[in-house]
């Protein structure tokens, strides 16, 4: 006699205990493993602020407002560095104008003479 089942198909074999405590680990570490990539996939968004990135998406005027601040503080940081810088620069052509030096002296009154120039022929 075969083992068959009311509807005519073969049974399957009975599984033997190691079989399925064996079959039980298998996926229990697969488990693991998707687990362990889960939680680090989920720590990589977290860095990324993907769901900050996906609220600012949403919300056109608060991105554009975001822009705006960052244009106005990227324009001030630039016209006070580079004011510092100039500033920084005169004071030292101002130091090395009053040593006198022969050839950085012409210089620098070169520069000035010509300055004085371009201020008379264009007054602010």
């Amino acid at each position: 006699m075969s083992e068959r089942d009311d509807a005519g198909e073969r049974a399957p074999k009975p599984a033997t205990r190691a079989s399925l405590a064996a079959e039980a680990s298998a996926m229990r570490r697969t488990l693991d493993v998707l687990t362990a990539r889960l939680e680090r996939l989920a720590k990589e968004m977290e860095k990324a602020q993907l769901r900050d990135y996906v609220n600012l998406m949403n919300r056109p005027l608060q991105l554009i407002w975001r822009n705006v601040l960052a244009g106005l503080s990227r324009g001030i940081g630039i016209a006070l560095g580079f004011t510092f810088f100039a500033a920084t620069i005169v004071w030292l052509l101002q130091l090395l104008g009053a040593l006198n030096l022969p050839v950085v002296g012409d210089y620098i009154a070169d520069i000035v003479r010509i300055v004085q120039r371009q201020l008379e022929i264009n007054p602010y």
